[in-house]
């Protein structure tokens, strides 16, 4: 017998399908085109700005990190240039040009780069950035000041803002179908539910993402609303109201569905989305924020690995040789 050969094992799959990262993250941004071309339609010039400083500030930090590194340049597999273009989805077309680059530095490099790049982060680093700037600078966060001196013909006050300060009484003032098609106050591109629905369910129909988290996401937002408006319907507007303004179907659809930092298996997703969005409508409901999303997203994936040790039941079983 050749005792020089060796039997080496390769962790699984161990059949390549001949997909790529990069034509992921090309079908995520096809994905995302239709709720960013209301954005742009709504928002004007300056949410163009930001979207492209936004992609281009994040490309620009990875590409730093690996010379610094002296690693493979990894900017061309999209995964920075989709960190990017989804901030820039979550901020007020009225940033300025400094907060995007360091919002997209900080997504890059404290929220990805800094674990080992992709596949190692714990969390989203389109969140982490997001929540840096969002604590960092309420002001230019805040969209009611953002968009005081905007007058796009149809009402701007940010729902969320309004239900918050004056009960589900508010929530009157705006159309449900408004809301839907994107005419609300908000991030760029995230403000037509309309879009971001098409989007999403093209990425469930093409496999890039699971429906799992999306659904149960969804039905968690729709169901503690419910029981909050029920038990107070003049101060907690209605289960539809919340699942269709802020960021919850870019929560659904393009943060809670990161692959790295969701869970893999069935009951697993269905437990991390079900508790995303629970949270969602506490913070809303109870809590200090507006929108609850961001932070409802990043407290799960914290649990993540724990939701992860949740395995379906071995088939068969091992038995001993008397």
């Amino acid at each position: 017998m050749n005792n020089n050969k060796k039997l080496i094992v390769s962790p699984a799959p161990h059949w390549h399908d001949g997909s790529r990262i990069s034509i992921r993250n090309i079908n995520i941004a096809a994905a995302a085109l239709p709720a960013l071309l209301v954005g742009i339609s709504i928002f004007g010039l300056p949410a163009l700005r930001v979207l492209t400083l936004s992609v281009g500030s994040a490309m620009l930090a990875e590409l730093i990190i690996n010379l610094a590194t002296r690693s493979d340049i990894s900017i061309d597999d999209g995964s920075a240039a989709i960190s990017g273009l989804l901030l820039g989805m979550l901020l007020p077309a009225s940033v300025p040009w400094w907060l995007v680059v360091i919002g997209a530095f900080a997504a890059i490099i404290i929220g990805k780069q800094v674990f080992g790049g992709i596949g190692s982060n714990p969390l989203n680093p389109t969140l982490i950035g997001f929540a840096i700037v969002m604590i960092s600078w309420k002001g230019h966060m805040d969209f009611d000041e953002a968009f005081i001196n905007y007058d796009p013909g149809f009402y701007m006050a940010y729902p969320l803002a309004a239900v918050k300060h004056f009960g589900a009484a508010a929530a009157a003032k705006y159309s449900l179908m408004d809301l839907f098609i994107g005419k609300q106050a908000g991030g760029i591109g995230a403000v037509c539910g309309l879009g971001l629905l098409i989007g999403g369910i093209y990425l469930i129909l093409r496999g890039y993402i699971r429906w799992e988290i999306a659904v149960s996401f969804l039905v968690g937002i729709f169901i503690t609303a419910f029981l909050f408006n029920i038990a107070n319907p003049e101060k907690y507007a209605s289960p539809m109201f919340h699942l269709l303004t802020g960021n919850v179907m870019i929560g659904a659809f393009f943060l809670a569905t990161d692959d790295t930092t969701s869970p893999v298996n069935f009951i697993p997703m269905l437990i991390f989305g079900l508790s995303c969005g629970i949270m969602v409508v506490l913070i809303r409901c109870v809590g200090f924020y507006f929108d609850g999303v961001i932070f409802a997203i990043l407290l799960m994936e914290l649990l993540n690995p724990l939701l992860d040790k949740i395995r379906p039941k071995a088939i068969g079983k091992v038995v001993e040789n008397a």
